[in-house]
């Protein structure tokens, strides 16, 4: 019998005898009585005890090292190009309408992310709460996805966004801009460059509706990029800013006395952005400090959940790192997993409130309903989780993986329609979003097809092996995500920044953020 057996086996007896000790009684079992007949402990290697070995060949197999910023070259926040950045991702004045910013969606002290189901971008009642209580002024959910983080942005290496329409080629980098698998000219040097390009383009994000209405994408970031830089450019933009000390940043940034004209470009408005979220790297977990050689730096119970999360189905796992793979735990592929379909969609379907994924890039029909696989570091900030940000817990979330149909139960149920509507004007979710569940029978039927080596279904998971993995899954979080003093350089201070027209967050009880 495996040593995860056994654990699972005395999991399910102890659990069955009402054991209040729960998990970590199992993992004590396990490593004083690895073959349930003797006394005899097996701890070894100063602390070093049974479930550490199984955890560790594990990691080895799996080629886990702790460090995802391997190869990598990434700025620190203290740099001039960040910094401008910083700035930059804080101003109203790359909004369209200059009631929105990168911010709006993508806040340190919110997990680099908005802690909200479906973002609410443009045209909120108001601009600067962000967070829960943030609400459109329609009462409507205009932005379709759940905001992903901006944290550890920079570890992917592969492609941005749910749908990976930012892509990288063997020919340089694919984005909305071009054809599917076609290099974009002028994508920029990384992904996160080119994807720095492409929120200023959203209706619902940061453009508005009335801002060059009609326009290609090229002429709204021309035109935002002459505002910045106080000259004309074709737009009458030259006087948009009233106070405009944005020449300036930019020469200091780029070491350069170059004319606003040729320095404050969108490519240069991109790179520093680009710099900025770079820089958010958080990677110093208590998984990490175990993996650096700390055996106490997790519980026991988080190891137990280690091991299930790492070892595959057939051998008795949770078979989690199959698509959350590596130290990045991202297979930066694309899944049918199944989620709840809620929100407006990305108008497909024939009701046009159905949201096909990967599909939509590739043209692919057998891509419908596959999404980039998120990484999991920092995971416990990020919620709520999925494409839609349907689920709220993490202890949801690994319910729904070990029994994908649990999805079409959240719709007999109110608590995700008081979640979800609790930014909206009304509550009524069949008005809102009145095909959500159908479009998630249509999901499910789509994981339902998938072959056996891309399904979910066969996992089984008891309580207590769910309460171990998402105890696993908390280990992943860097504790300065959790405070604000250590979050602190990565928030300009209160002022009105360069232009007067800073996002100065804060949340539904006034506190800044």
């Amino acid at each position: 019998m495996t040593p995860l057996k056994h654990t699972l086996i005395l999991t399910s007896v102890l659990a069955l005898a009402g054991c209040t000790d729960g998990i970590e009684s199992d993992i004590e079992a396990l490593n004083n009585n690895t073959d349930g007949d003797n006394d005899t402990p097996t701890v070894v290697n100063a602390g070093t005890t049974a479930i550490d070995q199984q955890l560790g060949a594990l990691l080895t197999n799996q080629n886990i090292t702790g460090d995802p910023t391997v190869g990598l070259v990434l700025p620190s926040i203290d740099d001039p190009l960040s910094q401008l950045g910083m700035k930059l991702f804080y101003s109203k004045s790359l909004g369209g309408e200059m009631d929105s910013a990168c911010v709006s969606c993508h806040h340190p002290s919110l997990g680099g992310a908005d802690n909200l189901s479906l973002s609410v971008g443009v045209e909120a009642i108001d601009v600067d709460l962000l967070g829960p209580g943030r609400r459109s002024i329609s009462g409507e959910f205009p932005v379709p996805r759940n905001a992903p983080t901006t944290f550890n942005s920079a570890l992917y290496r592969q492609s941005l966004f749910w749908d990976s329409r930012v892509k990288q080629l063997d020919a340089g980098i694919r984005t909305p801009d071009s054809a599917f698998d076609t290099p974009t000219a002028n994508a920029g040097g990384s992904l996160l460059v080119a994807q720095a390009k492409f929120p200023v383009t959203s209706n619902e994000e940061m453009r508005t509706e009335r801002f060059e209405t009609g326009s290609d994408n090229a002429a709204v970031r021309a035109h935002l990029a002459a505002r910045m830089g106080g000259y004309d450019g074709g737009f009458n933009a030259a006087d948009e800013l009233t106070v405009n000390g944005w020449p300036t940043e930019f020469q200091s940034a780029f070491g350069s006395s170059e004319s606003a004209e040729t320095l404050v470009t969108y490519n240069n408005i991109a790179e520093a952005l680009a710099s900025y979220e770079a820089s958010q790297i958080f990677i110093n977990s208590p998984w990490k400090n175990y993996l650096d050689g700390n055996s106490n730096a997790i519980s026991d119970q988080a190891k137990q959940g280690a091991v299930l999360f790492f070892t595959s189905r057939q051998d008795g796992g949770g078979d989690c790192s199959r698509c959350h793979a590596g130290d990045l735990f991202s297979d930066e592929d694309h899944h049918v997993v199944a989620f709840p379909q809620i929100g407006p969609g990305k108008g497909d379907g024939v009701t046009g409130d159905d949201d096909f994924g990967l599909e939509r890039e590739t043209g692919v029909r057998a891509d419908r309903y596959k999404f980039r696989t998120p990484s999991l570091l920092n995971i416990s900030v990020t919620a709520p989780y999925g494409h839609t940000g349907a689920y709220e817990t993490l202890r949801e979330v690994v319910q729904h993986y070990d029994r994908p149909n649990r999805a079409l139960d959240v719709f007999d149920d109110n608590n995700w329609c008081e979640s979800i509507t609790d930014n909206a004007n009304n509550n009524n979710c069949n008005t809102l979003f009145p095909n959500a569940r159908a479009n998630t029978q249509r999901a499910q039927a789509a994981l339902d097809d998938q072959p056996q080596n891309d399904s979910l279904n066969g996992i089984n998971l008891n309580n207590n092996e769910v309460n171990a993995i998402v105890a696993f899954l908390e280990t992943l979080t860097d504790p300065c995500v959790l405070n604000r003093d250590c979050l602190a350089p990565w928030i300009p201070d209160a002022t009105g920044g360069p232009d007067g027209n800073q996002l100065n967050a804060r949340d539904a009880q006034g506190n800044a953020l």
